[in-house]
């Protein structure tokens, strides 16, 4: 990302969201199995950034997830790591059954 040319906001925002999509990867999805591997692929442009990843797990349904920001859901502790995802990126996307997202970056 510095190579293309994006600032120091850009990088933290996309580095948050890789991090956040693979710690769900890998403790949700793949249940912390080290047998189990988490694929990731991507694609740096000047003006986009796209990051696929996939884990083993069964996968889940991301509109079940209770809404973090909702008062009652403040002790809840998942649905947060979506939450920031969705924040830091232009797109998120999850294919079905759940167990691949695809998060975009456009550049403002």
């Amino acid at each position: 990302m510095e190579q293309r040319g994006y600032d120091p906001g850009c990088r933290f925002a996309v580095r948050a969201a890789l991090e956040e999509a693979l710690i769900n990867a890998i403790e949700h999805g793949n249940g912390n199995d080290p047998a189990k591997t988490v694929t990731v692929e991507y694609v740096v442009s000047r003006a986009l950034i796209v990051i696929e990843i996939e884990d083993h797990g069964e996968g889940f349904d991301p509109e079940a997830v209770p809404d973090s920001t909702r008062r009652q859901n403040m002790d809840i502790p998942c649905g947060r790591g979506i939450l920031l995802m969705r924040a830091f990126m232009s797109e998120v996307d999850f294919y079905a059954p759940g167990n691949r997202v695809r998060m975009a970056f456009r550049r403002g």
